[in-house]
């Protein structure tokens, strides 16, 4: 009976293990077929580069649009769809409506799946309702909830395999990110910074919905997953603690570090990368030290979420330079490496197998609060930015109005993710030019109620009036190749493909598209509304089709999205983008194009 027992243990195992192989294994063939778009960032690598070439530089003047989708929500669209076969799948802004279309009818909707969310979440989300995608995996739609509940949606139906509660609304944690399918498990982030909430990335089974592992961006070395002696910063262990001793006593309970970027993975070597937030609260008089792990690009074994090395780029942060950016995975010759274009103006390149630094180099020449990035691997203050005081909120103390400081808070790229073509081997970068002036005042924590400190306005860098650049880089280099100048901030992700075009969407509403070498403008369409999603291509039926969402909001377009007014509302952005009403207003709607008479 024992030896039954073992055997069918055994069996079980196996049958397990074999389970979560495959699950990883469908992903990993499913991304190498460009006729489809089954990730949110194209693949695992981030790179949003579609070996589509249907549509070409010669030809995309021709591309028209060929149906349309109201999505029946007027708040930010960020995000963008994925197409699976036959059936494309996309989620909409609060209430987090899921739809599955279908392609062979222009869009018609197999199932629509609508959640019932307490609406008291919307005034605990920082910088709009907005939801960026859903993410598949085991025949599953999993969408991340604004309230942050978890669920896993049949891919054919549309009912509810499981959900579950990962975090708590009434303390400030929301919902707002892309989840991420690796092997057995769906990873997500977390919101909420600004309230106070301590950032975390949690791994849940597919199968059944159990939480796996979560690992927090500070605390106690179990809370973190961090082994004190084999995880490294900068090739050198942490050491014990490190989530902790460079914060002032139990600080980093309320620590921010929040996880609401994307995520990428590497299978060969077995490791998830995302970015870490800004430290709570925005005033940094009140949290001296470094406040590790705030503000870090990570690498975590996805089986159990150790972490094997990380790297800080902006410690003590004083302008709220979120590290939660994507971090795209792409190779140099022979060496593998990560490229990540950070807040705070700095694009890094990083050996993502080792997490050394190669590359940090300022992508924005408006970028004034640091000189530099220290290269030197001898200094004491090696991988640290060398900050000028004058720039840096809290050096001369709070109530002091610091001016003239670039990139303003929302940096010099956010959330919007950039594409990378290995044929011009370039990386497109769509960003932010503009300044702050930031005033730190003190406050108190209560949970559920906004933890900043901080009062801010935006404007465009003296002397200029664009408040966005379109820019090629190259980040073996580290320096700019092309950049195209646009009025307002281009929140939007973008797209490279193989027919050597380059699109992206501005807040105006326009979908645009370029030259990959040049950056010349070849096309553009004014869609309904500001666009702020992830402009994404697939191929059905023999044609190459281009499809994104519009819908003006998120930071830069909260004004529109939440009617504000004061021009100090939105965390400062109402006053910097107050222009923007002259030229698009709210909308929900995705846009298909394709090649006209193709």
């Amino acid at each position: 009976m024992r030896k039954l027992l073992l055997m069918s243990c055994v069996a079980a195992t196996a049958l397990m293990a074999n389970s979560a192989v495959f699950a990883n294994d469908e992903l990993v063939k499913m991304q190498k077929n460009a006729k489809d778009w089954v990730m949110p960032g194209g693949n695992y690598s981030n790179t949003r580069f579609s070996e589509l070439n249907q549509i070409t530089n010669k030809n995309v003047k021709d591309l028209v649009p060929v149906w349309t989708f109201s999505t029946g929500v007027l708040r930010g669209h960020e995000g963008g769809p994925l197409v699976i076969g036959d059936v494309m799948y996309f989620s909409t802004p609060f209430p987090n409506i899921v739809y599955a279309l279908d392609l062979n009818n222009d869009g018609k909707i197999i199932w629509k799946y609508e959640p019932k969310q307490d609406p008291s979440v919307i005034p605990v989300m920082c910088c709009d309702t907005v939801n960026r995608g859903v993410a598949y995996g085991d025949g599953k739609i999993f969408l991340h909830q604004a309230d942050t509940t978890l669920v896993a949606l049949d891919a054919k139906t549309g009912q509810p395999a499981w959900s579950v509660k990962d975090g708590d609304p009434s303390k400030g944690a929301t919902g707002t990110s892309a989840p991420l399918v690796v092997k057995d498990k769906v990873l997500i982030g977390v919101s909420g910074g600004e309230f106070g909430v301590r950032g975390y990335v949690s791994a849940y089974n597919i199968k059944d919905g159990k939480l796996a592992w979560r690992g927090y961006s500070m605390g106690p070395d179990a809370d973190t997953i961090i082994n004190p002696e084999k995880t490294t910063a900068l090739g050198k262990p942490v050491g014990k603690d490190s989530g902790t001793n460079t914060w002032e006593g139990d600080q980093w309970k309320i620590g921010g570090g929040a996880t609401w970027g994307w995520i990428s993975y590497d299978p060969e070597l077995n490791l998830v990368y995302y970015g870490s937030g800004n430290p709570s609260t925005w005033n940094p008089v009140q949290r001296p030290g470094d406040n590790r792990w705030s503000m870090s690009i990570w690498a975590r074994n996805p089986d159990n979420g150790e972490v094997k090395w990380i790297y800080q780029m902006t410690p003590h942060d004083q302008w709220d330079y979120d590290g939660i950016n994507e971090m795209v995975l792409q190779n140099q010759g022979n060496k593998k490496v990560l490229v990540h274009f950070d807040r705070n103006g700095f694009g890094y390149t990083l050996d993502r197998a080792t997490g050394e630094l190669l590359v940090a180099e300022k992508y924005d020449p408006a970028v004034n609060w640091a000189t530099k990035v220290d290269m030197d691997k001898s200094s004491k203050t090696y991988g640290r930015p060398e900050v000028v005081a004058k720039y840096a909120p809290g050096s001369q103390g709070e109530d002091v109005n610091y001016k003239g400081i670039c990139p303003a808070a929302l940096g010099s790229k956010d959330e919007q993710p950039s594409a990378y073509s290995p044929i011009t081997e370039l990386n497109y970068v769509p960003t932010n030019h503009v300044c702050m002036d930031y005033e730190p005042f003190r406050v108190s924590y209560t949970a559920g109620q906004p933890y900043v400190g901080a009062t801010l306005s935006m404007y465009p860098p003296p002397g200029q009036s664009n408040m966005g650049n379109f820019i090629a880089w190259d980040a073996k280099a580290g320096k700019i190749v092309w950049s195209d100048k646009e009025q307002f901030s281009v929140w939007s992700g973008a797209l490279a493909t193989a027919g050597n075009v380059v699109f992206y969407g501005t807040l105006e509403g326009y979908l645009k598209a370029v030259d990959a070498k040049t950056g010349e403008e070849l096309y553009k369409f004014k869609t309904p509304s500001g666009i702020i999603g992830n402009v994404n291509t697939y191929e059905h039926n023999g044609k190459q089709y281009v499809a994104v969402l519009s819908g003006v909001g998120g930071w830069a377009g909260i004004g529109l999205a939440a009617g504000l007014t004061d021009p100090n509302a939105g965390l400062g952005a109402v006053g910097g983008y107050a222009a923007l009403s002259n030229y698009t207003a709210l909308g929900g709607q995705l846009t298909v194009f394709a090649l006209h008479g193709k």
